[in-house]
């Protein structure tokens, strides 16, 4: 079995898509998952599966959008697949929560690598993702990104937890 890292849009947050963990953990099982551990109340996944990314994707959006009754979109990566990612941070001196990762399912559209913010901000484009350092803080940024409205990103701090525990889980 593989292990995979399945991180949630829009769940819990700004009071949009409720789900507690301890069903979102449920919901994983029941459909087939194995070893699931649930991070923080954000909608962060660590699951094994004979399937591959594409496949357990597929298979959570079409659950969650049923339990939730709307379409929620899923970002699947292996442990291997995040330590890479976290090797291409641009921003290694930065606080880790004043980082953060969009990860997208396809390209990064044109002219986001490069942007600045008004406070300082910093965007670097890097295959599926976006790094964006936020010197003053996420909340207070004026930034606006055009990813689309399938991103979703977490801080580093959550993104080497992910990692950890998805390391964890491949040695079980």
């Amino acid at each position: 079995m593989s292990v995979h890292l399945a991180f949630l849009r829009a769940v819990n947050v700004g009071g949009t898509g409720k789900l507690p963990m301890a069903e979102l953990r449920a919901l994983c099982e029941g459909l087939g998952f194995d070893g699931v551990r649930t991070h923080i109340q954000s909608g962060n996944v660590v699951l094994k599966s004979d399937e591959g990314s594409a496949q357990v994707r597929a298979g959570l959006e079409e659950a969650l959008e049923r339990r939730l009754g709307k379409p929620v979109a899923v970002h699947v990566r292996t442990p291997d697949e995040l330590a890479d990612i976290l090797d291409r941070n641009p921003f290694e001196g930065a606080l880790p929560n004043r980082v953060l990762v969009y990860l997208l399912d396809g390209p990064v559209p044109e002219g986001v690598d490069g942007l600045t913010g008004p406070a300082g901000e910093e965007v670097h484009a890097s295959a599926r993702e976006v790094f964006v350092h936020y010197p003053e803080g996420q909340g207070r940024s004026k930034l606006r990104l055009p990813l689309g409205r399938d991103a979703t990103a977490r801080n580093l701090n959550t993104m080497r937890k992910m990692l950890e525990l998805g390391r964890a889980a491949g040695s079980q």
